[in-house]
């Protein structure tokens, strides 16, 4: 598992990025969130993720 920092956009002499984290397949599939929108908790330099209500 890992987070990839990407390029989101390039205007005059600024980038902006986004971050995607990639997640084994296996893992979505054993947390039942595959489809949903998700939302993120921080606390402690822990993100966890829980299916928006």
């Amino acid at each position: 598992m890992r987070i990839q920092k990407q390029l989101s956009n390039k205007r005059k002499n600024k980038k902006y990025y986004k971050y995607a984290v990639i997640i084994p397949p296996m893992y979505v599939k054993e947390s039942g969130l595959e489809g949903y929108e998700l939302e993120a908790e921080i606390k402690k330099g822990e993100i966890k993720l829980k299916k928006k209500k």
